[in-house]
């Protein structure tokens, strides 16, 4: 009996941050934080619920758990302030998402992730371990004064000063076939590669209305949704004429595949313009497939990745045209993606959904020879 106890005190522990569930909502931050209150209200942080992103939304729909009105499965990280989020990810349990729920409409909250003071790595996913005390917070700003609303720790939380914050739900995710369905760092270390830096970077405004200062952490998440432009100094595009064809090089200075969810697909265009005649070369498609018996499946269902050419971390993927350039031509290249594969946009019945079937562009450029 007893060993069944600690087994389930360890699995409460292990998918449901620490047994912490109490946190101020964010509304509160907005009166001394507002710059970065604004940020985050329009970000896929404040966004993440399915009442609120209309793709996890298509995909927890096709959930099993769903369709068996039991459990949310994907609490942990897309409601992690949930007040029953042990029940929405215990087996046996029922408790499923709801817009009446003020803690489920949190998402992932400004108190959340400034409470979280270590992370545990676990093979599956990893864990926040959450600060039990409910006004300290953590964060990395070294010259600051006392907020009456809160205590702030700046000293010895390793996680916030190198960016690695975030792997807590950013890392891996694997399923019960043993498959990582969405990856961040593949070998699941903790490398010192900086998150914030690259999707947090430092922008103009005051980080407090109590505190002032020039500049403060962008809080809106620079990624694949919004703000995309913030990144675009990490992928470099160039062209290598040959005489009878030219070469598109893609260059990913980041550590990690130039995007990360199975769902999404990278599309290369090119277009050679020569005079007032406009040739499109066929597009060039990078994707990662998740499937079982060699067809497309969900990713609870998936046991393989059937197809994979999306571009790596830190790779420079060459892409050849058989067209041979003149002096004159002008050549356009635009990087982009959707944050749906088009193929499965009425299979999750998103075709009247702008975010899954606009193509959004990331980086255009021209060149002349």
């Amino acid at each position: 009996m007893i060993k069944v106890l600690l087994s389930i005190s360890f699995a409460l522990s292990l998918f449901a941050n620490d047994g912490v569930h109490k946190f101020a909502p964010s509304s509160e931050c907005k009166q001394c934080h507002s710059n970065i209150y604004d940020e985050y209200y329009n970000s896929m942080h404040a966004n993440a619920t399915p009442q609120q992103d209309p793709i996890h939304k298509a995909i927890w729909d096709k959930h099993p758990l769903k369709n068996k009105a039991q459990r949310y499965s994907c609490g942990k990280c897309h409601t992690p302030t949930a007040n029953n989020l042990d029940k929405m990810l215990t087996k046996g349990q029922k408790a499923l998402p709801s817009a009446e729920n003020k803690t489920h409409q949190e998402a992932i909250s400004c108190a959340y992730c400034h409470r979280i003071k270590n992370i545990k790595l676990h093979k599956k996913t990893n864990t926040n371990i959450i600060s039990k005390d409910e006004k300290n917070y953590f964060g990395t700003l070294k010259n600051h004064i006392e907020s009456p609303y809160h205590k702030i720790m700046t000293n010895g939380n390793k996680h916030m000063k190198n960016g690695n914050v975030c792997i807590g739900c950013h890392s891996h995710k694997m399923n019960k076939h043993k498959l990582n369905v969405c990856s961040t760092n593949i070998a699941n270390e903790m490398d010192g590669a900086n998150c914030v830096s690259c999707h947090m970077p430092q922008v103009n405004g005051s980080v407090s209305n109590l505190h002032k200062t020039k500049k403060h952490s962008f809080h809106g998440f620079a990624g694949s949704h919004f703000h995309s432009d913030m990144l675009r100094k990490y992928v470099n595009i160039s062209i290598l004429r040959q005489i009878d064809n030219f070469i598109v090089n893609v260059d990913n200075e980041t550590s990690h595949a130039l995007l990360l969810h199975p769902l999404r697909v990278a599309v290369l265009k090119v277009s050679i313009t020569r005079g007032n005649a406009t040739t499109k070369m066929k597009p060039k498609v990078f994707v990662r497939v998740l499937g079982k018996n060699k067809k497309p499946a969900m990713p609870w269902v998936a046991d393989k990745v059937i197809k994979n050419t999306m571009i790596k971390a830190n790779e420079k993927r060459s892409i050849k045209y058989n067209f041979k350039l003149q002096k004159g031509d002008r050549v356009d290249v635009v990087l982009g993606w959707y944050l749906v594969n088009p193929k499965a946009v009425k299979k999750l019945k998103l075709e009247d959904k702008e975010v899954a079937t606009k193509f959004q562009v990331f980086k255009k450029q021209s060149f002349e020879f």
